[in-house]
């Protein structure tokens, strides 16, 4: 395991990881902005909610397309491309509202281009991690992703609400701003992030055949064929837990204050996980630590089933934000160290696509189950659609069997497969592994 300190003096990772970080805040800025905006525009919360829809249907819509490109394309000018042409589009929008010239359509349309660029970023950004850090230090490093989205989720809302109090376009003008710095700052990669050689084996192949590559391969890895099951489910049950957790809190008439206090808590614990997410991921089994994140949630959600109060939200979900980065970023680290260097881009895009497809669905099942039976009855169903889930990678034989870093660092994708297929063969009766 390599300490924070020491990857800082990977020069190639650090302007990597700053330039992409000051653009994420200015993302989650947006995110916070626009839905306001199209409210006071339009006084609906339907084009209020449809602008943050808008951002994240352009960004689920582009990660398949966008890992092929990762694989094929110099993942430099890539992640330049992105970050110079939503500086522009952001520009567009502070320049219309200076004006008095800012309309919906002209809100929306950016919404849904600037959610393309970020789900052509990602898969970029990725590969080139694997580029410039090496196996030894992919814990750390996407630890240390993880920091960085916390941070933003936990700065990105106030940032947005004191720019919103200046004036609506400011927060389109601190964005374009972020971005433009986000551009500055990638240029100061010295990697060689071009493509690698695309093997002879995918000469020829069809369009549609190069974009359903990514899914394909995580489909024949057992490992990564089960997190395709549980990482959607596990996103739709955890993110409907605490909607129904904030929902409840706003119908028992808490005021704003100390729920945002609860969020800022929260937040900042997924900070300290990430800051401690290295330290965990070395020292227990990748297997083991993913099953130990997907139960986190159950037990920690029952107390909210019976106490409706702020320090109790927070409380709850403090501890399983926690533990969440070090999951996230030692399934994230064993996929990149075993999948073969021309398919990191869309192997790492297919798992996003997929994880993230239920996430608009979480806040309709916290509102239905609200609306058919009460609250408490509501926290628990979900919680026990959470417990199923988490069953998900607990039978699975194929994510048991995953020893710790030190162990897996040096497998190529042939000694994950071949061991991932002898555990299967032993225990056939195994689900989805």
């Amino acid at each position: 395991m390599t300490s924070y300190r020491a990857l800082a003096r990977n020069h190639d990772f650090t302007a990597l990881w700053v330039g992409a970080t000051v653009a994420e805040l200015g993302t989650r800025v947006s995110i916070f902005a626009m839905p306001l905006v199209a409210y006071v525009m339009t006084g609906s919360a339907f084009w209020a909610a449809t602008a943050e829809a808008a951002h994240l249907v352009g960004m689920v819509g582009m990660l398949l397309p966008a890992g092929v490109i990762a694989d094929r394309r110099h993942r430099l000018r890539i992640m330049r491309f992105a970050h110079g042409s939503g500086a522009a589009l952001y520009a567009s929008l502070a320049v219309a509202g200076l004006l008095g010239s800012l309309t919906l359509p002209h809100l929306l349309l950016v919404a849904l281009l600037t959610g393309v660029l970020n789900g052509l970023f990602v898969p970029a950004e990725n590969s080139a991690i694997r580029s410039v850090v090496p196996a030894e230090d992919l814990t750390t490093a996407l630890s240390q992703q993880q920091a960085r989205q916390h941070i933003a989720g936990l700065l990105g809302g106030p940032l947005g609400g004191v720019l919103l109090g200046l004036s609506r376009w400011a927060p389109f003008a601190g964005n374009a701003l972020a971005y433009a710095a986000g551009w500055l700052l990638l240029a100061r990669v010295r990697a060689d992030l071009s493509a690698s050689p695309a093997p002879v084996r995918d000469a020829g192949r069809k369009p549609l055949a190069d974009l359903l590559a990514g899914l394909g391969y995580s489909w024949r890895q057992p490992f990564l064929r089960t997190l395709l099951f549980f990482g959607p489910a596990a996103n739709l049950t955890i993110n409907a837990l605490f909607f129904l957790a904030l929902l409840r809190l706003v119908e028992a008439g808490f005021p704003a204050w100390q729920i945002g206090l609860a969020e800022a808590a929260i937040g900042a614990c997924g900070i300290l996980g990430a800051l401690a997410a290295p330290w965990l991921i070395d020292r227990l089994p990748t297997g083991r630590l993913t099953i130990l994140v997907a139960w986190s949630f159950v037990p920690l959600s029952i107390p909210l089933a019976f106490w409706t109060h702020p320090a109790v939200m927070a409380l709850a979900a403090s501890v399983g934000l926690f533990l969440n980065p070090a999951g996230n970023a030692g399934v994230a680290a064993y996929r990149m160290a075993t999948t073969p260097q021309e398919l990191i881009g869309r192997v790492q895009a297919a798992a996003q696509f997929v994880s993230m497809l239920t996430i608009p669905l979480a806040p309709a099942l916290a509102g239905a189950a609200l609306a058919l039976v009460d609250g408490t009855t509501a926290v628990l169903t979900v919680t026990a659609m959470t417990a199923a889930a988490a069953l998900i990678p607990t039978l699975a034989r194929s994510v048991r069997s995953i020893p710790r870093p030190a162990q897996w660092r040096s497998e190529t994708p042939n000694d994950a497969e071949l061991r991932h297929t002898d555990a299967t063969e032993h225990k056939s009766r195994v689900p989805l592994g």
